[in-house]
């Protein structure tokens, strides 16, 4: 046999999972209402934020559902951040109206929601037992109602996955509700519904995409399909997210929301020390999670250079850069959020030298880090957090 230059162990068994359909281009969502029907569905519960729920497009989508008889009721009820009394409160409304299917319509908060509710309907323990963090995948037994959804930004990718974050009412710790049963059974995609996103919503989201594909593809499992799509994720944000930005077309918006929906199918090979750094700003100071990776992520790739030192290479390449080295795609990050006009310091966004302790405490206690393809500290977080302060 042949030299292994990868140190991968072949022998052993590993499963891949792919997601679901995904009915892609402009004009997609025209077709929503003729596949209700054809499922045998007229009553779906539109989970969205206050406010999407409050823009035309949806107001549109409305519409389109009424005039082909399916009566819709909306949950909009939630937080930037979602707790668990708003996944409470969709469930009692998916029952309290008698609905018949799920459709999550928006962000990554609008998609976590729904797709909690989703859960909850036929899933009655209290709803962190079902934390995968603690096992609680095992008591995800029962059918769920049809689920369908529709991003309208370019970043979680929640559309294409199967868990939902939803945080603590209380104490704001996140939690992870994950089941393949969660998957969407359709997604439509339509880039058009992007097109009014305001600037610093397209630029926070697609940062939040960026920092996807990133972390998979640096990510330590050995998973060489997720490998691939990420560098192809990564490549399309790279290219396209400044003039989504700053002068928006179908093209930068299409190549965006394929991005944002490749980092999410990629991301089920793990995240890193950037989500892991910027999950605490979101449940300390309530920071858009998108702006919290955006303004991490140059300080989190520089820290995993050493020993990833060809995987960086490969992202340089891919961003096209005149030096292939991790020291040089670390620069082009700083320079990407100036470009887009995001910040690259975590005063500007409000953190304090006050807050660094418990941000480090929160970021060590998360979820994200144990997939970094090296270890980190307490200590590392705290010494990342004073670096980006």
């Amino acid at each position: 046999m042949g030299a292994n230059p990868t140190g991968v162990d072949f022998d052993v068994i590993r499963q891949y999972n792919f997601p679901t359909v995904i009915r892609f281009g402009a004009g997609a969502i025209r077709e929503l209402p003729g596949h209700l029907a054809a499922n045998g569905l007229s009553r779906p519960l539109l989970v969205t934020d206050p406010m999407v729920a409050q823009l035309d497009f949806f107001k549109e989508i409305r519409r389109m559902l009424e005039a082909k008889g399916i009566s819709a009721e909306v949950f909009s009820d939630i937080h930037k951040n979602p707790v668990k009394s708003d996944v409470l409160k969709g469930g009692d409304a998916f029952a309290g109206s008698n609905r018949d299917s799920v459709i999550g319509i928006g962000g990554g908060a609008a998609m976590d929601v729904a797709r909690a509710v989703v859960l909850r309907v036929h899933h009655r323990r209290d709803l962190f037992d079902y934390d995968d963090l603690i096992g609680g995948d095992q008591y995800v037994t029962e059918d769920v109602p049809y689920f369908i959804t529709v991003p309208t930004t370019a970043g979680t990718g929640s559309e294409v996955g199967r868990s939902a974050i939803i945080s603590e009412d209380e104490t704001h710790r996140k939690r992870i509700l994950f089941s393949p049963k969660l998957l969407a059974k359709i997604v439509f995609a339509d880039p058009m519904l992007t097109m009014e996103l305001p600037p610093f919503v397209t630029a926070a989201t697609g940062m939040d995409a960026l920092t996807h594909n990133l972390e998979a593809y640096l990510a330590k499992m050995f998973h060489p399909m997720c490998e691939g799509i990420a560098l192809e994720g990564a490549d399309l944000i790279h290219r396209s997210l400044g003039r989504a930005v700053n002068k928006p077309d179908l093209e930068s918006r299409s190549r965006m929301l394929l991005g944002s929906l490749m980092g999410a199918v990629a991301f089920q090979k793990g995240l890193g020390v950037v989500h892991s750094l910027a999950h605490p700003l979101s449940s300390l100071l309530d920071t858009h999670h998108g702006l919290a990776n955006a303004v991490n992520l140059p300080y989190g790739m520089r820290w995993n250079i050493r020993g990833s030192e060809e995987k960086f290479r490969r992202i340089a390449q891919v961003m096209q850069l005149p030096v292939l080295d991790g020291d040089a795609v670390a620069e082009r990050l700083f320079a990407f959020n100036g470009e887009v006009g995001l910040p690259v310091k975590l005063r500007d966004i409000g953190v304090r030298g006050e807050h660094i302790d418990t941000l480090a405490d929160l970021a060590i206690a998360d979820f994200a880090h144990p997939n970094n393809p090296k270890p980190v500290s307490r200590e590392d977080f705290r010494n990342l957090y004073l670096e980006a302060l």
